[in-house]
């Protein structure tokens, strides 16, 4: 059940957008993890800003601080559309350092550093959000919740499998989901009772009472050894001194777990830009009633064109493919990939299983299979990546799973070997 719409106008949203994100280098190595492109048209933090967006939640503070150049412009071109008439805003605040020449610390730390929109604003909620995972949700059923169940925070959670939980933090519930318990990153999650194998994992999304979170973070900041961070210190803290916590679990109507990815690793992100192509979809990018909204270039249409070769039409084609703005494939084939805005295939080449981000270049006769592209890349001819791992090894990040990865405005040699 949804909240009402004055609990919504009484809400003022953080989404913390300033982590490094180590574990998806080398896309990370120019931009922060939320400014990574995905899907084939979007930023992966473009998928928490429309969901507050489509929820009604628009007063939002963006924190950022690392390599936050190109997220920074992302946010002032794509996402300056709300009304400041309305009380309306989407607001990069990058550290402010008012509590000494200090960067953010943490991600509590990040929020305590700009508890002045909290006097400023006075809400009596506010939402705490991670903007690097991709998920689609109605913030009004979790805050909806976090008012019945009378509680001071609220925790979003989803089952995942017990050897994936040692990435999240993990939490132990009772009946009516009260949390009394909630490790950061364990090395030996703890299982859900009755669901053997698995572990209720927090997806990053917080609901405090606005009072409750001024105490939590004024009394955080006093801690020398603390780190500042809401899995660590701020939710293990409020559970052991008796504040009302309480897990949202996120299903739909029949209790089924909904579609979240977290996308902090090569292999993650890889499988959840495949998973937009899948015959069904898990997550329904052309549902109308919840847009994912962006900033779109100014591109002409997709275009496949033909080529002639020993008498014979080759036409270019892409199956089972998501193709940007302004990309034309020539005389080649595109099969189960992205492809971002204008990128140019040429003749009698064969992409699979890859991602290409926008402004690329795919010379002639170019075989790629299960490899990662970031932009302003330049392939020649007669090149093939993802074909021989080994060899791989030797130029490219190649992730657990065998994903290869071509960083942002890499440059073939001359000497870059041709062929299988």
């Amino acid at each position: 059940m949804k909240c009402k719409t004055r609990d919504v106008k009484k809400t003022l949203v953080f989404l913390l957008a300033g982590g490094k994100g180590q574990r998806l280098y080398p896309l990370t190595e120019e931009r922060a993890k939320p400014a990574v492109p995905f899907g084939g048209k979007y930023r992966i933090i473009d998928f928490a800003l429309s969901n507050c967006v489509n929820s009604g939640f628009r007063k939002i503070l963006v924190a950022t601080q690392y390599k936050s150049a190109s997220l920074s412009r992302h946010l002032s071109v794509g996402w300056n559309f709300l009304s400041s008439m309305f009380g309306e805003y989407i607001m990069n605040v990058p550290p402010q350092q008012r509590f000494g020449e200090r960067w953010y610390s943490g991600t509590a730390d990040a929020v305590y550093q700009n508890l002045y929109f909290l006097e400023r604003e006075k809400p009596e909620y506010v939402i705490v959000l991670s903007g690097d995972h991709i998920y689609q949700m109605d913030y009004r059923e979790m805050l909806g919740f976090h008012i019945r169940a009378n509680a001071d925070i609220t925790v979003g959670a989803v089952v995942v499998k017990k050897e994936k939980a040692t990435a999240f933090g993990v939490m132990k519930i009772n009946d009516e989901n009260r949390v009394f318990d909630f490790k950061e990153k364990p090395k030996n999650p703890p299982e859900i009772p009755d669901k053997k194998g698995f572990s209720l994992a927090s997806m990053g999304i917080y609901i405090f009472n606005a009072d409750t979170l001024v105490d939590l973070l004024s009394h955080d900041a006093e801690i020398s050894t603390s780190s500042h961070d809401f899995g660590k210190d701020i939710i293990p803290y409020s559970i052991h001194h008796k504040y009302n916590v309480y897990a949202f679990r996120f299903v739909d109507s029949k209790g089924n777990q909904r579609y979240w990815q977290d996308v902090g690793t090569i292999d993650s992100f890889y499988e959840a830009n495949m998973d937009l192509i899948s015959p069904i979809p898990k997550l329904n990018l052309y549902d109308k009633d919840w847009p994912v909204y962006t900033h779109a270039r100014q591109f002409p249409p997709v275009k496949f064109a033909s080529v002639e070769k020993n008498g014979k039409v080759v036409q270019g084609n892409a199956i089972n493919s998501l193709v940007g703005d302004g990309s034309i494939i020539i005389g080649s084939l595109v099969k189960h990939s992205v492809i971002f805005p204008n990128v140019k295939i040429y003749e009698d080449s064969y992409i699979e299983d890859s991602i290409i981000f926008n402004d690329c270049v795919v010379g002639k006769n170019v075989r790629l299979k299960r490899v990662i592209v970031d932009k302003l890349v330049n392939i020649p001819d007669n090149v093939s990546i993802g074909l021989n791992l080994e060899r791989d090894r030797n130029y490219f990040h190649v992730s657990p799973s065998g994903i290869v990865v071509i960083p942002r405005g890499y440059k073939f040699s001359d000497k870059f070997p041709r062929g299988a």
